[in-house]
Order: structure tokens, then sequence, then C-alpha cells
């Protein structure tokens, strides 16, 4: 099982009309037919005018057949791409190796943050063997919804997705997580790993599956 994280900026003022040409027409012919849509977002804070959204497929052989034969779909390559073109400026994605498995809210109604940290060559392994120590602690203040390793795409990354009633709670656990000894003794042990730390903060479009 692999992920793929894509994010594309938007053209300023059409994000709008990106997330409403994605949701009427794009999901509509894709559906999960050729790879499953697991979340697809919008960014609050961090970069602006983004799109983020995340797929699963069985492996890297089958994403290529299946973004093949979704080359062949008339309805999608003439029919939504024209359009979708001309509202995004950049596009980037990762392929995603899954150190935990993906664990999607069960209920709607969240605020979600990706955090990517980019680790000195050779000290990914050494950070994530570090990170999956912790995570009993630490996820008894809020529930991770998926951590991976960057496989294809930025090199030596560790990407980590949290979801949160609201922004509120966020801070609030945040806060909390860091007066736990536990947890601060992870930080000393792991922040030598890491050469750069990034997160956004995301809410979720109208047809994405995580609410």
């Amino acid at each position: 099982m692999i992920n793929e994280l894509r994010a594309y900026t938007v053209v300023p003022g059409k994000l709008n009309d990106y997330l409403t040409l994605s949701s009427e027409v794009g999901r509509k012919v894709r559906g999960d037919r050729y790879g499953k849509l697991e979340g697809f977002w919008f960014t609050e804070f961090g970069t602006l005018n983004q799109v983020v959204h995340l797929w699963t497929y069985p492996d890297l052989n089958e994403r290529d057949r299946l973004r093949g034969e979704l080359q062949k779909n008339d309805e999608w390559t003439k029919g939504y791409l024209p359009q979708n073109r001309s509202l995004i400026l950049t596009q980037q994605n990762r392929i995603l190796a899954p150190v935990r498995p993906l664990a999607p809210p069960a209920e709607p109604g969240h605020v979600y943050e990706l955090r990517w940290y980019r680790a000195h060559v050779g000290r990914v392994g050494e950070w994530l063997s570090y990170f999956k120590e912790i995570m009993p602690v630490r996820e008894k203040y809020s529930k991770t919804v998926g951590v991976w390793q960057t496989e294809a795409g930025p090199l030596n990354e560790a990407v980590h997705l949290w979801a949160y009633p609201d922004l509120n709670e966020r801070a609030a656990v945040r806060g909390r997580v860091l007066q736990d000894p536990a947890w601060q003794e992870f930080l000393k042990k792991s922040a030598p790993c890491l050469a750069e730390m990034s997160s956004i903060i995301l809410m979720p479009a109208p047809h994405s599956p995580m609410k």
C-alpha cells in the first residue's frame, strides 16, 4: 500500500472556483475508480491558495496503470482538465510509504494539520523510531491520522497528519503535550535529527471523504 500526497497552488482569487470544479466535475468523473481519494483540503494557515489531496494505491505499478486508464477517459481529459489547468500555478507530489496505518476520524467536523519534517541525510529513520516510541504518550492527547516516510518527491522527510475538533482544541492539546515530561525527553533526543519543520492547517473541501 502506498499513498500519494499532491499539493496544488491555485491562482489567487480562484480557490473557490477550483474547489467547485473539483467537487462538481472532477470527483464525479474520477470517483475512486482510479485510486482511492482519502482526503481533499484547502489551506487555512501556512502556504495560502493551496489544495492538498491524499490518494491510496495498492502499489506503484497499480498507480501507473490506473493513471494511464484515467488518461483514456474523455470526460477527464477533454472535460475536466482544460478547465482545471487554467486555475493552477504549480503542482507538487510526494509518494509516501505508511509508517502507521491511515486512521481517518470516525465522525465529521475537523480541522487538519499536516506536518512534514526534513531530516538530516541518513537520519529520518532514527527520527521515526523515536516518534513511534513516543506515540502512546502523544496519543493520550490526540490521535494521529497518518504517519509516512517519503519514497519519491522531497527525500529524507517524515510526514504526519492530525485531526482536531477546531483550532482552539489544537492549541490546547499542543500546550498540554509540551508540558509532558516524556514528550520533553522525546524532543531532546529527536530534534538533532531534523533540519527543517513545516506545518499547514487544512480545511476539508465539500467532497473530501475526511471531514
